[in-house]
């Protein structure tokens, strides 16, 4: 559990930088000092696989803390809109774990909720007396 906690730390604090703009700056810096270094090196070979690597390796690590990155931000947005769905009156507790699932059971859910939008798009307008409008919560069973 350490390691995990040292990895989220790390990845949290290169996420930061590398969104910074003194990341920015300091690719640019990169880059201008490898082009200024051409002449020196006679742009031979060697100084063109010197970026060509050096931006492969830092792309290919990249992808591994921006998808950390967006997990965890997922995650984190996903406990949040259970717990307003819990804690909405008249919410359907059935929808707190959409995201576990299958394709056809979302599709069927989202099927239902397109039907319900349709009836409240052709719908007339509500009266005192109208209990099937827009704004309840409908019956949808999962």
């Amino acid at each position: 559990m350490a390691t995990r906690g040292k990895f989220t730390r790390f990845a949290n604090a290169a996420s930061r930088f590398t969104g910074s703009p003194a990341s920015f700056i300091l690719a640019i810096t990169v880059v201008v000092l490898w082009v200024v270094s051409g002449p020196i090196f006679k742009f031979s070979n060697t100084w063109q696989l010197v970026i060509n690597t050096g931006t492969t390796i830092i792309t290919f690590l990249m992808v591994f803390l921006i998808q950390n990155s967006q997990n965890r931000d997922s995650k984190a947005l996903q406990i949040k809109l259970d717990e307003l769905i819990r804690a909405t009156k008249g919410a359907h507790n059935t929808l707190l774990d959409l995201e576990e699932l299958e394709e056809g059971e979302l599709q069927t859910l989202k099927n239902r909720y397109e039907a319900l939008a349709k009836r409240a798009r052709a719908g007339r307008p509500k009266d005192d007396n109208d209990e099937d409008d827009d704004t309840g919560s409908p019956d949808v069973d999962r």
